[in-house]
Formats: structure tokens, C-alpha cells, sequence
């Protein structure tokens, strides 16, 4: 297996010197070749919406506005999420953080040696995803109408719909029912122009005619339908579009 190169990492905090003095430890590691700053959850996926090259994230569990468990949930929908680290004061969320999938959980104060094994693990984690070969899935999706197979195009779908054991995928020409879950064809589809809006919807980014603010939150309307935006979402929906 091939060797693998140093890492760029976000250190994601809203207290600055706890901000500080994590980046410094890590400055520090021979593991380590850039380390970036955010203060808050919405900096952190601005960043990431700008540069792809973000190989691991060290997260604060507790912050104002997208704390860092909402934070890594929205990560979980890219097709190729950093590795990711919560650090916290608190011992009470390591349960949550593993249900996450996140390498590690730290608690302040961080030491060297702890900072080490977890640096071991991303590394380790990145090395698992450069050495998988990238699919361009799901390009294609098959629905059933009647007693007929139809081929759904990719490129064709403006909107997919979660439908129990099923999503309605929604093309200029109708919708159809294909049994597929919404989670999987938001980390296959997610590279492709499709954003995660709801716990229930997956759009595609270029079909969003406008975007409204409707007490307190937010909807999207496609084609003439209105679609709600979640809080959890609403930041990712917005960096997107503003990149288009």
C-alpha cells in the first residue's frame, strides 16, 4: 500500500484559544502539513465548499448556530468526507460521536501523544479512500411502471423524495419509484450537483428556481413546487447555490 501524503487539517472551534491551541499542536505533528481555522459550523462547510483538498476535521462538539454534531451529519452526505475528530470538554457525547463514525473523541486539554494516535487513525482512514478506486454510480436508475422496466437518467432528475423502502425520483417527464434509499443516492450523487435539502429530499442544485424565507426558515421551489429546507441544511443549500 502506498505511502500516504501529510495532512490538511480544519480545526473548527468557537473559542479561540481553544482554537489556538489545538492548531499549534498539530503545527507540530510531522503528520501534518497545513492546518486551517473555522469558528463556527457554517465556516467550516464554507471552507470545504472552497477547497476539496481538507483531508481531517477537528470538531467542538458545543457551538452557537450548526453545532458540531449537526455539522458532521452534514458531512456524512458528501461523496468523500474528511475524517473527522470531535474534541469537547465534556465526556457525555462519545456515545453519539462513534454512532457518527468519527475516528476519535478528545478531550480538553489535548495532549501530544493522545493528538498522535488520533492522527494515526485519519491517516489510516485516508489511506483506505485514496487506494478505493472512485465509481461514477448511479448513473443510471431503474423504475418499474406496470409491468415495464423504465431507465431513469441521472441528468434527467430534479427531485428525489424518500418513500419508505422507496424514493420518487422526479424528471421532466413524471416520477418514478425506484427502490433505493435517499442516503445512498445522496453520497453517490452529491458530486454530480445534487445537495441534501431535508431529511426527505435531495434536489438538484441547477433546477432551484428561487429560494424564500417562510417563517423563520427557508423552502425551494423547482418547476413550481415548494420544497422545505431544514435548519441542519440550510447553511450547505446556500454555500452551493452561491458556488454555482
Amino acid at each position: 500500500m502506498s505511502a500516504v501524503r501529510d495532512l490538511r487539517v480544519l480545526v473548527v472551534d468557537d473559542e479561540q484559544h481553544a482554537r489556538d491551541d489545538l492548531a499549534w499542536l498539530l503545527g507540530r505533528s510531522d503528520a501534518v502539513c497545513e492546518v486551517l481555522h473555522a469558528d463556527s459550523g457554517e465556516a467550516a462547510l464554507r471552507l470545504l465548499n472552497e477547497r476539496d483538498d481538507i483531508d481531517a476535521l477537528f470538531v467542538d462538539v458545543q457551538m452557537p448556530g450548526l453545532d458540531g454534531v449537526e455539522l458532521v451529519k452534514v458531512l456524512r452526505n458528501y461523496r468523500r468526507p474528511p475524517a473527522i475528530a470531535f474534541v469537547t470538554a465534556y465526556d457525555e457525547y462519545a456515545v453519539d460521536a462513534f454512532d457518527l463514525d468519527v475516528c476519535d473523541y478528545l478531550v480538553k486539554p489535548v495532549h501530544d501523544e493522545r493528538l498522535g494516535d488520533t492522527l494515526r487513525r485519519m491517516r489510516e482512514r485516508m489511506q483506505t479512500r485514496e487506494t478505493t478506486a472512485p465509481t461514477d454510480a448511479l448513473v443510471q436508475l431503474t423504475a418499474r411502471v406496470g409491468n415495464r422496466q423504465v431507465t431513469v437518467d441521472r441528468d434527467d432528475v430534479t427531485i428525489i423524495e424518500a418513500a419508505g423502502d422507496y424514493v420518487r425520483v422526479t424528471t421532466g417527464d413524471g416520477s418514478y419509484l425506484v427502490r433505493d434509499s435517499i442516503s445512498s443516492l445522496t453520497s453517490a450523487w452529491s458530486g454530480a450537483g445534487f445537495v441534501r435539502i431535508h431529511r426527505s429530499h435531495l434536489v438538484r442544485l441547477d433546477a432551484v428556481d428561487e429560494v424564500r424565507s417562510v417563517d423563520g426558515g427557508r423552502t425551494v421551489v423547482i418547476r413550481g413546487r415548494e420544497l422545505p429546507v431544514s435548519r441542519r441544511y440550510t447553511r450547505l443549500l446556500l454555500d452551493r447555490l452561491d458556488d454555482r
